[in-house]
């Protein structure tokens, strides 16, 4: 790792410098150098004087900084004198640049500064052809065309070119930037800050420089090049208000802060305009608190208010540089500086330096404050922030003062120590010559009388003050300074009612120390009242309480540090520097304070000799967590599209352990960034789709739910579609506090790609007040593949393959002390695709159909076409295991190769020909196979093709749970020995019919229901515990002119679907007959029913109104069930795209009800009252 310098101002303006490869602090070797404020880059320190010019310092390195000038010298051929200078009036300049608009003679080349010197004289540019032949010179028949060093007979202009290396000769120094000569005369800065070195990508590119004037005008430093490191020139950037300070990032962030404490944000930054395009205004993030510092690094963005709270800026990125949210960081800071690699750096309220440990890019907000305790001079004393919390906080409170104070301190007084002398302690003035007083008069203020006590002369004292190097934080912090109160050290709380702080100490005057000393950057207010209490005879009021030493606070004391830039230091959270540990006197995870620091400076004394040091976390820090990764997104609008984009997981964790997360996926769109944020709390589902071979998977909101466009994101490969599955997955259920496995009452559903869905019920999700709408409904998936999946509330959960293996579901209850036993799952599906022809006289079937036809190969439906080479599994996990062949079990018959005829393609195809039939189509079938490891246990060895487990209320306790299945071949099974603890149960009973069955169902009181392959319905009388088979088939007639095919009974109602995905309700059902009596038409568009124990409805419907275009599979929810409205009034429409089965069997919770009020008075009729009704398994008073 190179040698890199952290870089640091105390506040007198001394500069300091802090190698990663060294020990101790270093000062400037100009010791006459007093800097405000720094602002380090790769290589570079930029620093304000107190003079207000800018200054630079480069780092030496092997490579000197060399500039080439250059002119061009013109000459015109005439007959007389041949090439001469003498041109036409309407030549380009005898001494010019390259384009000959702008006059360059050899003596207008000046040193931009004293920081430049001269390698040598001017010289001819020989690298035109031979130097003896040409002389550097190149011709043209005019100063437009093209040069060539060859010298035609046409060749009426030439041109030379002569250089001169100037070498830049500051590098390890401190150098002066001159001032240019702008359109508009350059106010005095008070803030600078460079950037931009790793925008886009242009990783290594020289910074840019900005800063801010004291009338808040913001400013950006022009042409800084690798062979130009001071710049060109100033330009102003227009803001809508003045602002008081700015942070530019290594990348494309440029963030500021206003005087009213608010936020402006750059936008627009690129390579093409580095000075952006317009600003955003943002709020401070403290409630009614103004912001004091602000700091960015390429996607960071970290900001102390006034109150000295820390907060980090969320969803910060290049595509959105405004970010989304503040979170609150431990710590109380005064200024924050953010370096290279993210790392965050910062002075204390303490004024110590410390380091944010446990930055990494997953992490960004790091894990907590150390302080960076380095040597000072050539002692081996470490100077951590514990030292200089001696002062303890009054300190801090005299570091608001400023430096160089250009308005008068309104500041009150401090106390003062009455027990120590003046002959105790160094103090602080200026010969009488050299001190004037800003905004006061040219008489000294009148010394004191002695006779007063010296209560009373403390009052009267100014208020005692360490100098800080800017006013720009003493002006931000001035509400403070008017309603907080200082708090005496740890030490000294005991006696706090009694003995009174002494004031900060002061420096010592030029007479004192014996030589001559540089003018000081002090706060000559403050002098002046030190000068005058001194002549008064009592106790200097910058007198030294806590930091009594034989030093006074100069040259020769630990600094007292008011800057910190690290933008040059290159650190990482894994870096080894000796000045960063994590052993040293702050825990890791602290909240820094004054007071707490102080304590802890004390504590090893306390605890010397009794062990080991608890280093208990002070106050527990909110944490940001970041994963970042790149994907590939099916863009929304036109043109859709995969496109690559950058997504990231922001994951932030509260003191109180809860966590908030924001999903981002950033994008760019006609060379213009921008970005899709998705609150992990408002995902509702996370299903993974089929997508042109892409590892694909969708993410559903409840605003894309009702859009019917969810966000589709593709990963490369399937490790990495599952790693981000399993992440979201996870930060959606700790959001909603959900964990472990399904509960008894989850509602279970399939994709239609087998992937298992579960939703967790609430009590309101069947209240017919306050009914939870379906596109809030939050899906999660669980591993496995299955076709369909049915439950109970009992916690049994049964499942059926695509090739027919019965499941059962072993995930429901694991012990404490193992995980989820998980199974090795396999599952079998064919692909189709069908093969379409059309009759014509001459040649009779063939494959050439007309225009309007559907694709010779196709789906199905004839709306897709699809071949057996571009035709490919359900999705990537699935893998062929045979060859494409013709399938003859098609429904409806087929002649001997496989085809079907009709007399068109939307009509109905048969297996025979007639002469009326001019189409034709045969289906071709391939089989593809998954494995994988699931919490499904396998029920062997029949292949099913449809499962019903009886529905119960959750308090119901059966020894046996009921469980009918109909097998492959359509024949009705009846399973035994299943309970709660055995959900496999023991073994198969047969249950005779006269032909096969395709659905079956039983419902509450043993109700089974069953449907044939016809369409024709069965009801199974006389079942029971004690009979578990029943004793016969009792037919019941469908509906007219429909053939049902799948059917679901509930406690006291039944409901079918037929082939024309029609929903009816079957009327009359009573205890004494529960055959019903009638059908009744209920809605259309359905595919899939499933009732619950509580007689509440659910389907998947083929598709939702107004939305064509959506993948058929939709989850629907009956509205209005109810004992006087048994068939609902409406539907609402969830979550869709692809959904292939729901069972909502398991789900027994009902919303909880108040007790009926007692009616008041005689009744008005006289028709006695009704017992109460049951509504959905609960008693209410009707």
């Amino acid at each position: 790792m190179p040698i890199t310098l952290l870089w640091a101002v105390d506040v007198y303006g001394r500069v300091y410098s802090l190698s990663t490869a060294g020990q101790r602090w270093v000062r400037a070797d100009d010791t006459l150098l007093e800097l405000k404020r720094v602002t380090a880059g790769k290589g570079r320190c930029w620093g304000i004087g107190c003079d207000h010019h800018v200054y630079l310092n480069m780092m030496p390195s092997e490579t000197s900084i060399r500039y080439r000038e250059e002119t061009y010298e013109n000459q015109r051929w005439n007959p007389v004198d041949s090439f001469t200078d003498t041109l036409l009036p309407t030549d380009r300049w005898p001494w010019s640049d390259v384009t000959g608009m702008n006059p360059q003679p050899l003596h207008g080349f000046e040193l931009p500064s004293r920081s430049w010197e001269w390698e040598g004289d001017w010289y001819v540019d020989q690298s035109c052809g031979e130097p003896s032949q040409t002389g550097g010179w190149e011709y043209a028949v005019d100063f437009p065309a093209n040069f060539s060093p060859d010298k035609k007979w046409n060749s009426c202009v030439r041109r030379r070119r002569w250089i001169r290396y100037r070498r830049y000769t500051a590098q390890g120094t401190w150098a002066k930037i001159p001032l240019d000569n702008p359109r508009k005369p350059l106010l005095p800065l008070c803030d600078i800050s460079c950037g931009g070195w790793e925008m886009s990508d242009q990783s290594g590119r020289y910074p840019y420089l900005w800063g801010v004037s004291q009338q808040g005008e913001v400013w950006f430093r022009e042409g800084i090049h690798p062979r130009v490191p001071e710049g060109s020139g100033w330009e102003e950037v227009e803001a809508p208000k003045e602002v008081a300070q700015l942070s530019a990032g290594p990348g494309d962030l440029l963030w500021a802060l206003l005087w009213d404490g608010n936020l402006l944000v750059r936008t627009g930054l690129s390579l093409d305009c580095p000075t952006g395009t317009s600003w955003v205004e943002l709020e401070s993030p403290g409630k009614e608190i103004e912001a004091l510092h602000v700091a960015v690094g390429v996607s960071v963005v970290w900001v102390v208010t006034k109150d000295y709270k820390v907060w980090f800026r969320r969803g910060v990125n290049s595509h959105n540089p405004c970010g989304s949210g503040w979170i609150s960081i431990g710590g109380e800071m005064m200024v924050v500086d953010v370096g290279l690699n993210e790392q965050v750096w910062a002075v204390g309220e303490d004024r110590g330096l410390y380091f944010r440990m446990g930055v990494t890019p997953s992490e960004p907000s790091g894990s907590g404050w150390i302080p960076v305790s380095a040597q000072w001079r050539n002692s081996k004393e470490v100077i951590p922030p514990g030292k200089e919390c001696e002062f303890g906080d009054r300190r801090a409170e005299a570091s608001k003062s400023s430096l160089l104070s250009c308005t008068d301190s309104d500041s009150e007084s401090g106390p003062a120590d009455a027990q120590n002398g003046p002959e105790d302690l160094p103090v602080l003035g200026a010969a009488a010559s050299s001190v004037v007083p800003l905004g006061g008069n040219d008489s000294p203020t009148p010394p004191p009388k002695m006779e007063n006590p010296p209560s009373a002369l403390q009052q009267d004292a100014p208020k005692p003050f360490i100098p800080a190097s800017d006013s720009f934080i003493n002006s931000l912090v001035s509400d403070r300074d008017k309603t907080s109160t200082p708090q005496p050290p740890v030490a000294e709380a005991p006696r706090e009612e009694v003995q009174e702080l002494s004031p900060a100490p002061i420096l010592p005057t030029p007479e004192a120390a014996g030589h001559d000393v540089p003018w000081m950057n002090v706060d000559l207010e403050g002098a002046e009242a030190a000068r005058c209490a001194r002549a008064a005879g009592g106790p200097p009021p910058g007198a030294a309480g806590a930091l009594e030493t034989a030093r006074g606070v100069g040259e020769e004391d630990a600094p007292v540090w008011s800057w910190i830039s690290g933008g040059g230091c290159d650190v990482d959270a894994c870096s080894q520097i000796s000045w960063l540990s994590p052993t040293g006197p702050l825990s890791s995870s602290l909240s820094l304070t004054a007071v707490q620091s102080a304590a802890w400076s004390e504590q090893p004394r306390q605890q010397e000799g009794r062990g080991e040091i608890s280093k208990k976390p002070l106050e527990r820090s909110h944490s940001v967590w970041v994963r970042k990764g790149a994907l590939r997104w099916w863009r929304d609008g036109k043109p859709q599209r995969w496109v690559d984009v950058a997504v990231a997981l922001e994951q932030s964790t509260k003191s109180g352990g809860t966590k908030d997360s924001i999903f981002f996926v950033y994008y760019t769109q006609y060379d213009e960034k921008k970005y899709l944020d998705v609150i992990i709390r408002d995902v509702t589902a996370l299903v993974p789709v089929s997508a042109d071979c892409h590892y694909a998977f969708a993410v559903y909101t409840a605003q894309r739910t009702q859009q019917r466009w969810p966000l589709v994101l593709a990963a490369q490969t399937q490790t990495d579609m599952n790693d981000w599955l399993s992440l979201l997955s996870d930060c959606c259920c700790e959001c909603r506090g959900i964990s472990g496995p399904p509960s008894r009452q989850a509602l279970w559903s399939t994709t239609s790609k087998g992937d298992i869905m579960v939703h967790e019920p609430s009590f309101s999700l069947e209240a017919a007040a306050h009914t939870l709408a379906c596109d809030l409904m939050f899906w999660r998936q669980v591993p496995g593949h299955l076709r369909c999946v049915e439950s109970n509330s009992l916690g049994l959960v049964w499942g059926i393959g695509w090739d027919g293996t019965a499941w059962v579901y072993s995930g429901q209850q694991p012990t404490l002390e193992e995980a989820v036993e998980r199974h090795q799952q396999t599952d079998v599906r064919s692909v189709h695709v069908y093969e379409n022809q059309r009759w014509n006289p001459m040649t009779g079937y063939t494959d050439k159909g007309l225009p309007t036809d559907r694709p010779m190969w196709s789906d199905e439906g004839g709306l897709k076409e699809c071949t057996k080479g571009n035709t490919h599994p359900p999705s990537p996990q699935w893998s062929w295991v045979s060859e494409w062949a013709v399938d003859y079990s098609v429904p409806g018959g087929t002649d001997q190769e496989g085809w079907q005829y009709a007399a068109d393609f939307p009509t109905t195809f048969h297996g025979h020909k007639a002469m009326k039939d001019f189409v034709r189509r045969r289906r071709w079938t391939r089989k593809c196979t998954i494995a994988l490891r699931a919490p499904w246990q396998q029920v062997p060895p029949i292949c099913l093709s449809d499962i019903s487990l009886m529905p119960c209320l959750a308090q119901s306790s059966m020894e046996q749970v009921p469980v009918w299945a109909l097998s492959d071949k359509g024949e009705v099974l009846c399973r035994l020995g299943v309970t709660p603890r055995n959900a496999a149960g023991s073994s198969w009973l047969h249950v005779g019919t006269d032909q096969p069955f395709k659905s079956i169902s039983i419902g509450g009181a043993n109700q089974v229901w069953a449907i044939a392959r016809d369409g024709e319905v069965f009801y199974r009388g006389s079942v029971c515990p004690q009979n578990p088979a029943g004793e016969c088939w009792y037919h019941i007639p469908s509906p007219p002119r429909q053939t049902l095919r799948q059917l679901s009974v509930g406690r006291t109602s039944v409901f079918a679907v037929d082939d024309n995905s029609n929903l009816w309700f079957r009327q009359g059902l009573t205890p004494s007959y529960p055959q019903g009596s009638a059908w009744e038409l209920t809605s259309n568009n359905v595919t899939k029913v499933s009732v619950g124990p509580l007689d509440q409805v659910w389907i998947i419907a083929e598709g939702v109104p107004g939305f064509p275009a959506e993948t058929p599979g939709a989850v629907c929810h009956r509205l209005g069930v109810g004992p006087m409205q048994p068939r609902g009034q409406s539907w609402d429409y969830g979550i869709g795209g692809g959904w292939e089965h729901i069972s909502v069997r398991g789900n027994s919770a009902e919303a909880p009800r108040g007790p009926h009020p007692a009616h008041v008075g005689a009744p008005r009729s006289p028709v006695p009252p009704r017992p109460p009704a049951q509504v959905n398994g609960s008693a209410v008073g009707v």
